[in-house]
């Protein structure tokens, strides 16, 4: 093991150096970094065997920007968080889709020291597919849109409108692809730049159809709603160091599409009123 280097990523200086050192005297080489962007330059100009970082770091980013980095430029690495928070349940199985451990601090330096050992000796998993949140929705259009019709068929007030399948749902394959292509545009939140023609028509169709404006918000939470849930679903393929940012603009696009399909209603209904 003598030869193994590891990368300490910790913005705590203290448990930094006193971790760096118990590492050497073990015969490790390691390498420090007390912030995500020194971590992620040393990433990149160097290879290393192990990554030990403190998932929660001041500044942008955190552990999972560093990890997801490392797996980018290093996938055979063994990559180690520590939390401060030991009641992780629910966040821990997501995060170890993306490490390859979770350690709690304090830690104890003879395990800690056995755990990377052990780790260095069975290897890391084998590497994981990692894609971004737009490419994830791309390839996952049919089973969205087929989520989503779900969800408006358990809904009585949609119902109570008849038409075919490809009345309700058609537009859905449109509208996520124009927000794939927002995804990918990475225009600033609350940025209108964006047109999308899709949830224009979808708009001035659902007037046609008879559907009220509470309806056409209804149809958008719950196309919200099957979006994360298809996130959900890939959260082992998902690069986490962008996913927050994802998330916010998907929450962004939906209500803009709205507000979209909205105008068009209201230009719709107006011009029925007119024309009576």
């Amino acid at each position: 093991m003598a030869s193994a280097t590891i990368l300490l990523v910790d913005d705590d200086e203290v448990l930094r150096h006193t971790l760096a050192a118990v590492l050497q005297e073990h015969g490790f080489g390691v390498t420090t970094a007390a912030s995500v962007p020194e971590a992620l330059k040393l990433i990149s100009a160097g290879s290393y065997d192990v990554l030990l970082s403190d998932l929660h770091m001041p500044g942008k980013g955190d552990g999972l920007t560093v990890v997801s980095a490392m797996r980018h430029a290093n996938p055979r690495a063994v990559t180690m968080l520590f939390s401060a928070f030991p009641e992780m349940d629910a966040a821990a199985q997501a995060i170890l889709l993306q490490a390859d451990q979770i350690l709690v601090k304090p830690m104890n330096f003879p395990s800690l020291i056995e755990a990377i050992e052990q780790r260095l000796a069975v290897g890391a998993p084998p590497s994981r597919v990692i894609e971004s949140v737009a490419t994830i929705l791309e390839h996952s259009i049919q089973t969205t849109a087929d989520a989503w019709f779900e969800r408006v068929e358990k809904d009585k007030k949609f119902t109570t409108i008849s038409m075919s399948h490809e009345q309700r749902v058609g537009h859905l394959p449109k509208v996520l692809i124009d927000l794939v292509n927002r995804l990918r545009s990475f225009n600033s939140l609350g940025s209108r730049e964006l047109v999308s023609v899709a949830a224009q028509r979808h708009g001035r169709l659902r007037c046609q159809q008879g559907y009220s404006a509470a309806m056409l918000v209804a149809e958008s939470r719950m196309l919200q709603v099957s979006i994360f849930e298809t996130l959900q679903k890939n959260l082992a393929s998902i690069d986490f160091s962008i996913l927050l940012n994802g998330v916010m603009t998907i929450a962004d696009e939906v209500d803009s599409q709205l507000s979209q399909a909205m105008d068009s209603y209201i230009e719709e209904s107006l011009l029925k009123a007119t024309s009576v």
